[in-house]
C-alpha cells in the first residue's frame, strides 16, 4: 500500500493560488459555455426552475470538476518543480514547456490533422494549455512552493 509520505510537500498557499490561477484560465476558455448557461438562467421563469434544470446540474458538475482538476494539476506541477529542484523562472518555464509538450501537443496535433478543427479553436486551446503549464510553473516559482519546514533543512 502506498504511503502519503512519498508525496512531495508543497506549500498549501501555492496549491490554493495555483488552483485559482488554473481555474480562472479554464473559465476563460469555457466562458461561452457558462455564458449560454447564464442566459438560460436569466430566461427561466424562476430561479428555482433553473436550479432544478439539467443545465444547472451540468454547469455545477463542470465547475466542480474544473476546480478539482485545477487543484490536482497545480499540486502535480508544484511537486515536479520541487522534486526537480527548480528555483529559477527559466527552469520553471522549461519544466512547464515539457509538461505542455507531454499533455497538450498530442491533442493539438490530433485536432489539427485528424479532427480538422478550426484554427482559432486550436489556437485558443493551445494558448490556454501554455498558460496552464508554463504560466502556472512560473507563477508557482514566483510564489514559492516549498513549505517553511523544508526551507530550514
Amino acid at each position: 500500500m502506498a504511503s502519503l509520505h512519498y508525496l512531495p510537500p508543497v506549500k498549501p498557499s501555492a496549491v490554493a493560488l495555483g488552483t485559482l490561477f488554473t481555474h480562472t484560465t479554464n473559465l476563460a476558455v469555457m466562458a461561452p459555455l457558462f455564458g449560454e448557461s447564464y442566459q438560460k438562467a436569466m430566461n427561466a421563469d424562476s430561479k428555482q426552475e433553473w436550479i432544478k434544470s439539467k443545465e444547472a446540474a451540468k454547469t455545477a458538475t463542470l465547475w466542480g470538476s474544473n476546480v478539482i482538476g485545477s487543484g490536482a494539476q497545480t499540486y502535480a506541477i508544484a511537486a515536479l518543480l520541487t522534486q526537480t529542484g527548480v528555483l529559477t523562472y527559466k527552469g520553471a518555464a522549461y519544466v512547464g514547456a515539457l509538461i505542455f509538450a507531454a499533455t497538450s501537443v498530442p491533442t493539438v496535433v490530433s485536432q489539427l490533422f485528424q479532427e480538422r478543427r478550426p484554427a482559432e479553436y486550436i489556437a485558443i486551446r493551445a494558448t490556454a494549455g501554455l498558460i496552464e503549464t508554463v504560466g502556472l510553473s512560473v507563477f508557482l516559482t514566483w510564489w514559492g512552493i516549498r513549505p517553511a519546514h523544508d526551507l530550514l533543512r
